[in-house]
């Protein structure tokens, strides 16, 4: 067993023995961290990882808390009835708020839209007289288990620790698999994610909705171990110090969302007991002392404790690949025998700026066609525009004998077509392995439900094996299980063609692949897309490189200032004089 299997050993024995050693006040501690902690797990999983900022988790903790209290109150039902009741009273809320705000807004209208619902929401509750308006409710039963009673602090303990424990198990379990691999290209990677087949929208809400979760079981148990709840905890500052914990911890880190929330809450209890007897007062003191180390950990720290003490550590042991997995699902194919691409007038407009006007060409099946101009020409936007990133203007295009133009990319890639990008899109905190695997996203329907569970787990291994064969295939073998943000710009281009590769397309469009390769590179990379051809996949490449194109394509595209020029084989397209004078000039 590694050091980090002994670590994580080792505070699991110390979080149970610890109500039997210390005293009620710090098992009380203990306590407020690891609801906390729950909290803070669902904005690791929705900020620090999904990318989206929410101020009102706060809220979500209210909705669990006051849905248990009510309940049990007014009615009498048992607060294993209103836990349930609360996951689904809160995991509705969120679902309906997440559908008004993440599909609708982003950049910093999402954060900020979560701050004005929060407080709404707090104010609201203030109001209801039935739910005890300011005041709050009191008298809330302790939490029973036959004839044993969760009614003290050392009790509750156990409950709260076991929730903290299930809580970072339902995230590392859905973090490591294909649903977990698309959620971490939800920051800054989504035009690549949805080209690949992921519905990043629903992803979005997916976790918005696990997170509230978390939040809604952190408020159950707070109301149960204070055994009163009232407006006050839930409000939109509380929600800060949330965000606090989560960044302080590790914002990607699900032992961050530990280290955090312990972080704040003995820093906070400490100047507490501290700042009194030295100033002879708290309340401004304590909130200047409490900033300023938070800016000093944020400045010594700055991706957080848990990176910080995650580089003491021996690195991470590879994942194991299986070498006996089941074959996963070829890409459907359509019974078509006219071309496999076929484009019509395509036109788009940015302003008054036309960048495709009027373009027509077709790919047939087992051909590799080339798209070349000068800087300018269009190609780029050909390419978003096959791919589904931008919208056609005017005009068709066909998949497959399919029309396809005014489909998502997701849609598209869900038909057989794969791309890499002018500007590599590999997310650089993930393996080789990883990355690749998201190209076969679409070759597993596992949802979120059965990863938590660890259900897929069959499934899973066959990505990852198939991700591994294509890395062999594209020669990157040795660097299986490096960062992508290590590896050369060109091994970086070579990785996005076996992420590609992964995915089993029937087209598969490649926007400057030999771009910062050297020469031995690019005669590896020739030879293998000459096999992909002979294998019978249709390849669409947009290269300046015209040494390399010449020597590979079976046919040219030539666009210019928008429009195509010409088209032709290769030795056509070199003699062309008005493609010398556009583009080829003394390569000609």
């Amino acid at each position: 067993m590694n050091a980090r299997k002994w670590i994580q050993a080792g505070f699991i024995v110390a979080v149970c023995i610890a109500p039997l050693l210390l005293p009620l006040y710090q098992v009380t501690v203990l306590n407020y961290i690891g609801l906390a902690a729950l909290v803070a797990l669902g904005l690791v999983l929705l900020t620090g990882i999904g990318g989206l900022t929410s101020f009102g988790q706060a809220a979500f903790v209210g909705m669990g808390a006051y849905t248990t209290a009510y309940l049990t109150t007014h009615y009498g039902l048992s607060p294993w009835i209103t836990l349930v009741a609360g996951l689904v009273f809160t995991g509705g809320a969120a679902l309906l708020i997440g559908l008004l705000t993440l599909s609708r807004l982003s950049g910093h209208y999402l954060p900020v839209s979560t701050i004005a619902w929060s407080i709404s929401l707090v104010s609201m509750v203030g109001e209801i007289k039935s739910l005890g308006g300011h005041d709050g409710i009191s008298n809330v039963p302790a939490i029973p288990l036959f004839q044993f009673q969760f009614d003290t602090p050392s009790r509750i303990y156990g409950l709260i620790w076991l929730s903290v424990g299930l809580g970072m198990l339902s995230v590392h379990n859905l973090l490591n698999s294909r649903n977990g691999r698309a959620i971490r290209a939800l920051r800054a990677r989504e035009g690549m994610a949805e080209a690949f087949g992921i519905h990043t929208g629903a992803l979005k809400i997916k976790i918005f909705v696990h997170a509230a979760l978390l939040a809604c079981v952190s408020g159950w148990l707070f109301a149960h171990l204070l055994r009163f709840v009232s407006p006050t905890p839930f409000d939109f500052p509380q929600s800060i110090d949330y965000l606090f914990m989560t960044v302080t911890g590790g914002a990607s880190s699900i032992w961050g969302a530990l280290i955090g929330s312990a972080t704040l809450a003995l820093i906070k209890d400490q100047l507490q007991n501290l700042l009194p007897g030295l100033t002879g007062s708290g309340g401004a003191a304590e909130e200047v002392a409490f900033g300023l180390f938070m800016i000093a950990i944020l400045h010594y720290a700055r991706g957080g404790l848990a990176s910080t003490f995650a580089g003491w550590l021996p690195a991470r042991t590879p994942m194991t690949i299986a070498k006996d997995t089941l074959p996963l699902p070829t890409t459907a194919r359509v019974d078509h025998t006219g071309p496999i691409l076929q484009v019509e007038g395509a036109v788009k407009r940015f302003g008054g700026l036309v960048a495709v006007n009027e373009v027509s060409f077709e790919l047939v099946r087992g051909e590799i066609l080339g798209l070349i101009g000068p800087n300018g020409a269009g190609k780029s936007t050909m390419f978003n525009l096959l791919s589904g990133a931008a919208p056609l203007d005017s005009g068709k295009i066909y998949l497959g004998g399919s029309r396809i133009d005014g489909m998502a990319s997701r849609q598209i890639a869900r038909r057989g077509l794969a791309r890499s990008f002018q500007h590599v899109q590999l997310i650089s905190s993930m393996s080789l392995l990883e990355n690749v695997a998201l190209g076969a996203h679409l070759r597993s329907h596992a949802g979120s439900l059965a990863s938590i569970l660890r259900l897929e787990r069959a499934s899973e291994s066959s990505l990852l094996a198939q991700a591994a064969h294509q890395i062999e295939r594209v020669g990157l073998g040795a660097y299986m299980h490096a960062p992508a943000g290590t590896l050369a710009l060109g091994q970086q281009r070579i990785a996005e063609i076996a992420r590609a590769l992964a995915a089993d397309p029937q087209l598969l469009l490649l926007d400057e692949p030999a771009a910062g390769l050297r020469l031995q590179e690019k005669r590896q990379l020739a030879d293998l897309l000459k096999q992909l051809r002979a294998e019978g996949l249709s390849v669409l490449i947009v290269e300046h490189d015209m040494e390399f194109v010449m020597g590979l394509v079976d046919r040219l595209v030539v666009m210019v200032f928008g429009q195509k020029l010409t088209q032709g084989l290769p030795a056509d397209i070199r003699a062309n004089p008005q493609v010398q004078e556009a583009y080829l000039g003394s390569v000609a």
